[in-house]
């Protein structure tokens, strides 16, 4: 696979075009996931037009609706900022991307809980999402987002790395050749990833794929890639992947020894139990999968969902 275009805010690479002129390297995104991330950046504050160093920003009044102020001489840079927003998603439409990292707390790239400030009172709540992520995330709204502080956390950075790459496959998959066989090869391969997710979706899109002949494929295709996004960006649980586990182990009933069986049975138990983390069973079923030649489970991404250098099931 080739590099997978993601979107990002241009301080978290190190380039110093923060309001101080200082910068908020983020070493993960650069030195790590960076090696297989083709990043685009973005600066909102500089490329609409504001200076290094600048006057510091803040959001004000109504969270759902806000004006972006400066804080020293109360300019009113919204409608500004705005435009600017509208004319660089459109302009980003043409990279395919298949994520955006927004920097945390910004006025302008904040995807959740900026502060907003009330107008009268001048108390700040933490309601808000910067200008140019809203705009981002009203253009792209099945593109997958997510802010760099949120990705230190374990379960967080999976999830999205994740539907970055699940985006990517898509985006492959769909190319130029939006057939049924192409949905149903996609749809057959990410089966058990689904199932890992949301079982109730992956119902759902089982029925939408067995019913796209007959009610059309481009309206399906459409669907689908909705419904799609919405399964992964729910939560992966322990309980649900013990679940999938124990569905693989049954490819398998006619092939494991009775000790191989009684050692799988015994390392799902102790994930489930949170004693082990997810890649121990993964691993051993790779094991089986290769040992057996197992031709459906070959080509399940549920059992290679990304890079295994980048160590995102080795958590507990």
């Amino acid at each position: 696979m080739q590099k997978i275009s993601v979107g990002i805010s241009r301080c978290l690479l190190g380039d110093p075009v923060r309001y101080d002129g200082n910068h908020s390297l983020d070493r993960y995104l650069v030195h790590t996931l960076g090696l297989y991330l083709n990043y685009f950046p973005v600066c909102p504050e500089v490329e609409c037009g504001m200076g290094i160093p600048r006057e510091t920003l803040r959001l004000v009044g109504n969270p759902d609706n806000p004006q972006m102020i400066t804080t020293q001489t109360q300019k009113d840079c919204t409608l500004k900022m705005q435009s600017w927003a509208h004319k660089r998603v459109r302009e980003l439409e043409k990279e395919r991307l298949c994520g955006f990292i927004f920097k945390s707390k910004s006025p302008s790239s904040g995807m959740e809980r900026v502060k907003v400030y009330d107008k009268e009172t001048g108390i700040p709540t933490k309601r808000g999402t910067g200008l140019f992520a809203r705009a981002f995330m009203d253009h792209f709204p099945l593109i997958p987002v997510e802010e760099e502080g949120r990705l230190n956390d374990p379960s967080l950075r999976e999830n999205f790395i994740e539907r970055i790459f699940v985006y990517k496959r898509w985006q492959e998959q769909m190319s130029g050749n939006s057939t049924q066989s192409n949905l149903i090869d996609f749809h057959t391969r990410h089966k058990l990833l689904l199932l890992s997710h949301s079982p109730s979706i992956y119902r759902q899109l089982g029925k939408l794929v067995a019913e796209s002949k007959s009610k059309g494929v481009k309206p399906a295709i459409s669907s689908y890639h909705a419904l799609l996004m919405n399964a992964l960006h729910r939560k992966a649980t322990v309980k649900k992947h013990t679940n999938v586990l124990q569905h693989i182990m049954g490819y398998f009933k006619k092939n494991l020894t009775p000790d191989e069986k009684t050692e799988l049975l015994e390392i799902i138990e102790q994930y489930h139990e949170e004693q082990v983390p997810l890649i121990v069973p993964i691993t051993l079923l790779n094991h089986y999968v290769r040992k057996y030649d197992q031709p459906y489970l070959k080509h399940q991404v549920y059992l290679n969902p990304h890079p295994i250098e980048l160590k995102l099931r080795n958590h507990i």
